[in-house]
């Protein structure tokens, strides 16, 4: 399917928790239930679970939420509420990746310093095609916190994007048992990354929060530094910048061993070394500070099609079930420099010639 930059919804939520969460539901009820239907289909195929019994383990993470992240509790609750959906269907979808062991999110992210007091943060998500046409740009205005600007999912509360006080967040999933429901779902954790004012403001909040469900990674970065979070409900690892500034991660743990690994996708450490080969190409090439554009990594890096399907630019391998069926469904490029913040958003694979034009944050 062919997009271009009107066909995804662009919503501006300001207010209380509930009133955010009351837009989001009313403006997006019809991409909701379809998210609904796309995971309903993919829970069946891939842990054998009805809606029904996705709703009552998310009954777990709803007493969590409720206790640990009250404001973001109720913002789900608004929701439901909005798009006339019970609050379990909203927590199943902001827990999809604790609930169902074996989703295979792909998505190669890379932190890259400019100087130092800027950052580029970028990724592509690869997942499911289903979804694509459910995707949004969120913008959330709260008082006396940070604007966050983010891509997202329908439905769900915290992505991949940015805020004004120049923090930024990607997402590499992370298969690994096991998952605590006492403790934060990927998708809340980062939106409590992206409500915070600096990377150690992420840090602190998470850890007075007790951590996370289950084995995932964050790749956070503000303008002064960044942070590879290998995080798991045993115990965290935080990656730094290397020799030249950077960071990378696929979706396999480098360093965090607290965990009994499960099996990798099986391109993920590829990614990850052509991902470092092809940054390292730019380096000798002097390629420094204001030369390390959007379209540049777009075309240098995030269009890499090597060892296809599953390569940086991911493509569909139709011998899989469709729910499974992961591509590339956008890129992201966010300046975190507090003189010139912004991003650059493509809808669909970067380099294909079936994206849809830039779309620039904020819009």
């Amino acid at each position: 399917m062919h997009f271009n930059e009107n066909d995804i919804v662009k919503l501006t939520l300001k207010g209380t928790p509930r009133e955010i969460g009351l837009e989001h539901g009313r403006q997006l009820q019809s991409q909701i239930k379809s998210q609904i239907a796309t995971y309903e289909e993919m829970f069946q195929h891939t842990a054998n679970k009805s809606w029904e019994n996705v709703r009552l383990l998310a009954e777990e993470f709803r007493v969590s939420a409720e206790k640990l992240t009250p404001d973001i509790y109720a913002e789900m609750q608004g929701i439901a509420e909005g798009a006339s959906l019970n609050i379990l269907d909203i927590v199943a979808l902001n827990c999809r990746s604790e609930i169902a062991f074996g989703f295979s999110d792909g998505c190669t992210s890379l932190s890259w310093k400019k100087s130092e007091n800027a950052r580029v943060l970028t990724q592509n998500w690869d997942w499911t095609t289903l979804v694509k046409r459910n995707l949004a740009l969120v913008s959330i205005e709260r008082e006396a916190k940070p604007t966050i600007y983010m891509v997202t999912e329908a439905g769900i509360v915290g992505k991949i994007g940015f805020n004004t006080a120049g923090v930024g967040t990607c997402l590499n999933a992370i298969r690994s048992r096991p998952c605590i429901s006492s403790k934060l779902p990927i998708h809340v954790a980062l939106r409590l990354c992206l409500e915070s004012n600096s990377v150690e403001d992420a840090l602190q909040t998470l850890s007075s929060l007790g951590g996370v469900a289950n084995s995932q990674h964050i790749l956070i970065a503000d303008s002064k530094t960044s942070l590879g979070l290998e995080l798991s409900p045993l115990g965290d690892i935080h990656l730094k910048e290397d020799e030249f500034g950077m960071v990378f991660h696929t979706n396999h743990f480098l360093e965090n061993q607290t965990m009994d690994p499960s099996p990798w996708l099986p391109g993920s450490a590829i990614r990850l070394d052509r991902a470092r080969q092809l940054s390292r190409r730019l380096i000798d090439d002097g390629i420094k500070g204001e030369k390390i554009t959007p379209a540049l990594l777009r075309q240098k890096i995030f269009s890499d099609t090597y060892n296809a399907p599953q390569s940086i630019c991911c493509q569909e391998d139709m011998t899989r079930h469709r729910t499974m069926r992961s591509c590339t469904l956008f890129n992201i490029v966010m300046n975190l420099d507090l003189q010139n913040l912004g991003a650059e958003v493509v809808i669909g694979q970067p380099g294909s010639g079936k994206e849809s034009s830039v779309v620039k944050i904020p819009w």
